[in-house]
């Protein structure tokens, strides 16, 4: 046989072969492994790792701005920030940012005046925006507007006006508290800057203490709470009050809302008024990206839009605010009274409306000292009358505390009410001109202490007759009123359980109803607290024009700091 050769390749055949061999050998040894592989599974491949998801950005906001949680969807899906509200009193978000607390991101107030009058305050803000505005309007009643000749195209109604009118009895109003809300503070400081007749250079020692005195004569329904206080005024509209006190989109509010005897005239005092230019402010520098994500939404025409036509504030973008002017009056925006820098001005004009001007307090305490009080729930109660008894010194507890001519009755009850205690406050010595913030005397001191000492000597035993306990402070009340008519009632009452003692609820209500028209006028506010029947509370808070406090995930004595503001 003869060896096979390929015409003009000689000499290649052996190696060919060599290949070949080769080739199939590694052929059968991939097949070999393939067939041994097809009994076997791959393990799967990991899922992806899902992105982390965004922190919330957290904004610390007063309550008036309540109406505005729907942009935490909005500016999601617009910036992908994750905005989250958390909403508080004015003097509580104040103090919160102050000390660094606020454990927020971002704050939102209706201003930020009194905040950013202290170096404190100035150094907790990296960033501030306003974003939209709102004037201090007094909201009369249509009727009452035209009795006075309040309505006419050419009566300027000033701020010495208004005063006037309050005094002489022409003006009742509603208004949040002074000490505790934005709203109340700027038109006191309106009050206190036209007729101090000064600009920024106005100070504490230059206030009209006549012009507050004559103002504060009109103030009727006090309270913390803009919400709180629209609901009081529509149901005392024409008979107690015929003027609420509030920002322009308040105003507005109520008049649209079907709520109200009769529409509001708004009047904006002449000389010029407070604005609230909501500025969205940066506390957290990390967060800087995300804010000014949140802030260019904002300012955004969209965003502007959406709170004028929702909210009734005004746009801060003029070109925005051509689009919406259908909505607003034209009148609106007049000139902005200047607000002083000087903190101690501030300060003083809280002590002193606490203190010297306002309607003096007159109030009980209902306190549940029945068996279930035992223990942690006595601490926090005797905690909680230590810090309105001026054990707080802080800026929240300092208005929480116990005021100059205040009375206050102690009211311990458990299977029955017993040993009703009463304390007064004595007056702070007469001040001639301008406000200061004083010192206790050694007199107040000496109350304060007293207070404390029974709060410590409370024991607890026996059920729970808190009807009962309500019923006859409600009388002792409306003694006291009949006696003593210049002040300022309520009852406030604490209950960690059900009523197991003394009158059911229906009873309570068949008794209630047939207690003088005068207990109308003294409101009721109720604790929640342990395991106390938070439906019946409610209802009752309705009857009795007073609110319900939730102390469940709260400290006790924080719901008494609330309290107070609507005392």
């Amino acid at each position: 046989m003869t060896q096979e050769t390929r015409p003009g390749r000689p000499g290649l055949a052996p190696l060919t072969r060599a290949v070949r061999v080769g080739a199939l050998a590694a052929m059968l040894a991939t097949l070999l492994a393939t067939l041994a592989a097809c009994g076997k599974k791959e393990p799967p491949a990991p899922p992806p790792r899902p992105a982390a998801a965004a922190p919330e950005f957290t904004v610390i906001a007063t309550s008036d701005l309540r109406d505005v949680q729907p942009l935490e969807e909005m500016v999601l899906a617009a910036t992908g920030v994750k905005l989250k509200f958390r909403f508080g009193g004015t003097m509580e978000s104040t103090e919160a940012v102050l000390t660094g607390e606020a454990r927020a991101a971002a704050a939102w107030f209706a201003n930020a005046k009194y905040l950013l009058a202290s170096p404190q305050g100035q150094s907790r803000v990296k960033l501030q925006e306003k974003i939209m505005l709102s004037p201090i309007v007094i909201g009369v009643s249509q009727s009452d507007a035209r009795r006075y000749g309040w309505n006419k195209p050419d009566v300027k109604m000033t701020w010495k006006d208004i005063a006037d009118a309050s005094k002489a009895g022409k003006l009742t109003y509603a208004i949040s508290n002074p000490a505790t809300s934005n709203q109340g503070f700027m038109a006191l400081m309106g009050v206190v800057a036209a007729a101090g007749g000064k600009s920024e250079a106005l100070s504490a020692a230059d206030v009209n203490r006549g012009a507050i005195a004559d103002f504060l004569k009109g103030y009727k329904i006090p309270g913390d709470n803009s919400t709180y206080l629209a609901e009081q005024f529509a149901l005392y509209q024409g008979t107690k009050v015929n003027a609420f006190i509030n920002y322009e989109s308040w105003i507005l509010s109520l008049n649209a809302s079907g709520k109200l005897r009769e529409k509001l005239h708004p009047i904006y005092p002449f000389e010029g008024v407070s604005t609230a230019d909501y500025p969205f402010m940066l506390l957290e520098e990390g967060r800087r990206a995300d804010y000014l994500k949140v802030v260019e939404y904002l300012k955004g025409e969209a965003a502007q839009t959406w709170l004028a036509r929702q909210t009734l504030r005004r746009p801060i973008r003029p070109e925005v605010a051509a689009k919406v002017e259908d909505l607003l009056p034209r009148t609106g925006l007049q000139v902005e009274l200047p607000f002083s820098p000087d903190r101690a001005l501030a300060d003083g004009l809280i002590a002193a409306y606490l203190n010297e001007f306002r309607l003096p307090i007159a109030s009980t305490f209902v306190l549940d000292t029945s068996g279930s009080m035992q223990g942690e729930r006595r601490k926090q109660l005797v905690q909680a009358i230590h810090y309105i008894a001026g054990v707080d010194s802080s800026l929240t507890g300092r208005i929480a505390k116990l005021t100059n001519r205040e009375r206050v009755w102690l009211q311990p009850f458990a299977s029955t009410p017993y040993g009703l205690k009463r304390f007064e406050v004595p007056a702070s010595a007469a001040v001639a001109q301008g406000v200061a913030e004083q010192a206790d005397s050694d007199a107040k001191q000496r109350v304060l202490a007293d207070v404390r000492d029974f709060a410590e000597g409370l024991q607890m035993t026996g059920g729970t007759a808190l009807y009962d306990a309500v019923y006859v402070s409600l009388q002792n009340m409306l003694r006291e009123r009949q006696r003593h008519p210049g002040y300022q009632y309520s009852v406030v009452a604490f209950t960690d359980g059900e009523n197991t003692a003394g009158r059911k609820l229906d009873d309570f209500k068949r008794d209630y109803a047939a207690l003088p028209e005068d207990v109308r006028g003294i409101p009721v506010f109720w604790v929640l607290f342990g395991e106390a029947n938070e439906a019946a509370l409610k209802e009752l808070a309705k009857l009795t024009g007073g609110q319900v406090f939730d102390a469940r995930k709260r400290s006790l004595y924080s719901v008494f700091k609330d309290i107070r503001a609507y005392q």
